[in-house]
């Protein structure tokens, strides 16, 4: 059976129980309170941390995986993303299912609270890191949820979605002041652009119905996605940022997929799969300088 098809079917029948515990309603009056609490729509930005990084990482903070089971059963994240932040990751992503890759929703609020004592100090973005909200996105309530407990920006997956309903969730997320990551695997599914701009622009080396991984992707897509990307004759501020993730284990492959044009690289299992995640990410930041 294809998991994607598996996960997004779960996912349905956990946002009937989502909207039957709190309706969209509530929930947008909630997002809306914390909007007027936060005095400003626009958060922190990822697409630009990402820019402005040497390294453009993205660590992200994943307990389990549906092909390799527990990775870091007993990892908190809010001891692991803020060691992210001290060493030196641009961004970080969050994995908020809880059946498949065992995250929490609270999982964001919980590193954002613990985030906010920690100074900006040279590659440190401290409690300005970004947070990516790494979900299967199938409605707008999800939206709303990333945008309540303090995520600065959310994954779409084209394979999850058509056109159609990534372009509403799209406009959804930019009236929230949330950024968006759209997340393609087949050159194919680089029509969505024509629905919508996404702020960032990735590319999964992992394909999600047999979760076989090869970053070898990232390099046979890239061209096609810059081709794709200089059609819509956008300005150099609202061009997506090209990202390459899973399946990057190799500082080098980092300054190789810099050459083709990519500026973030998420990087998970290769940090979660250490007894110190943190420590992990800063040895492969310092690998990356020499």
């Amino acid at each position: 059976m294809d998991i994607l098809f598996e996960i997004v079917a779960n996912k349905r029948s956990e946002l009937a129980v989502a909207v039957s515990e709190l309706s969209l309603d509530v929930l947008r009056k909630l997002t809306q309170q914390r909007i007027e609490r936060d005095g400003a729509l626009k958060l922190r930005s990822m697409k630009q941390s990402l820019a402005k990084s040497p390294s453009g990482i993205i660590a992200e903070f994943k307990r389990k995986s549906p092909s390799r089971g527990w990775i870091h059963a007993d990892a908190q994240p809010e001891v692991v993303v803020p060691k992210y932040a001290l060493g030196g990751a641009a961004a970080s992503s969050i994995l908020t299912d809880e059946k498949y890759f065992g995250g929490k929703l609270e999982f964001i609020s919980r590193v954002r609270q613990a985030l906010a004592g920690i100074p900006a100090e040279g590659e440190c973005r401290g409690a300005n890191l970004p947070l990516l909200r790494k979900e299967f996105i199938i409605d707008e309530y999800q939206l709303y949820e990333a945008r309540l407990v303090g995520a600065d920006a959310v994954l779409l997956i084209a394979a999850d979605l058509d056109e159609s309903q990534y372009g509403q969730l799209l406009q959804v997320a930019h009236s929230l002041g949330l950024e968006v990551l759209l997340e393609v695997h087949d050159p194919s599914e680089l029509r969505y652009l024509q629905a919508g701009v996404p702020d960032m622009l990735g590319v999964n080396n992992r394909s999600l119905g047999t979760f076989h991984t090869d970053v070898q992707h990232s390099f046979d897509i890239a061209a096609q996605m810059q081709r794709a990307v200089r059609s819509l004759n956008l300005s150099e501020e609202d061009t997506p940022l090209l990202v390459s993730e899973s399946g990057i284990g190799n500082p080098s492959v980092v300054k190789l997929l810099r050459e083709k044009g990519f500026r973030g690289f998420l990087i998970g299992e290769c940090f979660m799969k250490d007894e110190d995640p943190g420590e992990a990410l800063a040895k492969f930041i310092e690998e990356m300088k020499s």
